[in-house]
């Protein structure tokens, strides 16, 4: 497994795919913060973190730019010919690209992937296109189970944490 890019869906994946709305109409979502260990472990192995949400939320767009995700793309109808152009952009192939999703709308990016993921919550029907099922719920740090799934299986997972630990003792 050689993955270049890390691509994920939101709701569901790193929320619990619940919609919150107040009386005044403000939308919410609450987000794990466990996902973002997710990103910098990627960031500190140089694999860059996508997103292709089907959603439009400033929410998104603010949980991206905290967590200094490049790749935003939202409000995206065909997931599969978003990740296909930012392949390109990276020249790398679509089997290079690991991608975690949750529901209906995420079956053919899934299955074009190299490798593919579901959170534990996912539909069975979702379960049976992916690689692996994460023994976790979204919203409850899905993502970075991922991530250090993948990191474990080639090896890579203690070098992702010691240099998170050199990374914070430079800094202090």
């Amino acid at each position: 497994m050689d993955i270049k890019l890390f691509i994920t869906d939101i709701d569901g994946v790193w929320t619990d795919g619940g919609m919150y709305y107040d009386q005044t109409g403000n939308e919410w979502k609450k987000f794990n913060t466990a996902d973002s260990a997710g990103v910098l472990f990627l960031k500190l192995l140089e694999i860059p973190t996508a997103i292709i949400t089907g959603e439009e939320t400033e929410i998104v767009r603010r949980r991206a730019e905290k967590l200094v995700i490049p790749h935003l793309y939202m409000g995206v109808r065909n997931k599969l010919e978003v990740a296909r152009k930012l392949c390109e952009e990276l020249n790398i192939s679509l089997q290079q690209v690991a991608y975690i999703g949750d529901d209906i709308n995420d079956i053919i990016l899934l299955r074009a992937v190299g490798l593919s993921a579901c959170p534990a919550n996912a539909p069975d029907y979702i379960k049976n296109e992916v690689n692996w099922e994460i023994p976790i719920k979204g919203g409850d740090g899905a993502f970075r189970g991922f991530v250090e799934k993948y990191l474990k299986e080639i090896g890579q997972l203690d070098k992702s944490i010691n240099l998170y630990i050199e990374a914070a003792n430079i800094q202090q």
